[in-house]
């Protein structure tokens, strides 16, 4: 079969059990993915967070509560609080990637696989309240080499 065709009638595992080829003869079970994919896969936990009899927001409050929080610490960055606000921020993302580590489903929180949901919500989220704690003026948090390394970066 030449390589530009399309491998519609390429068999899959579940095919190959059931149906035989052209001969007559049972197909061999193949693992190999198809060439065009025709749906998209849930990723691992995407599923509802609560059942299926409850209204909409009750099956996603995981990523309503992210939403809310990152909404209120946007509202107090507003309102020229802003180390707080950020600080909200970081720490609604630090606790998706917890929620996303610890429940078994959270709906539309999970975008990829697990591990690449929390890395990115972990590291966003530490990144964010890290920038938050230095922020200027009266930083709370003062890392004592990051000046000599800004300095040595940007000589004058």
């Amino acid at each position: 079969m030449p390589a530009e065709q399309a491998h519609d009638d390429e068999p899959t595992v579940r095919d190959a059990i059931s149906a035989p080829d052209a001969q007559g003869r049972p197909r061999r079970a193949t693992r190999r993915f198809p060439l065009f994919t025709r749906d998209t896969a849930r990723p691992e936990g995407g599923g509802r967070a609560a059942s299926g009899d409850l209204p909409a927001p009750a099956r996603q409050w995981p990523m309503l509560v992210v939403l809310a929080t990152v909404a209120l610490g946007l509202l107090l960055t507003s309102l020229d609080q802003f180390r707080v606000g950020a600080l909200l921020i970081g720490a609604a993302l630090l606790g998706g990637a917890v929620m996303r580590w610890i429940l078994p489903s959270v709906g539309m929180l999970a975008v990829r696989s697990r591990f690449t949901d929390i890395a990115t919500y972990g590291v966003l989220g530490l990144a964010i309240v890290l920038l938050a704690l230095m922020a200027q003026p009266k930083p709370w948090l003062v890392i004592p080499y990051l000046k000599d390394t800004l300095h040595f970066t940007m000589k004058n």
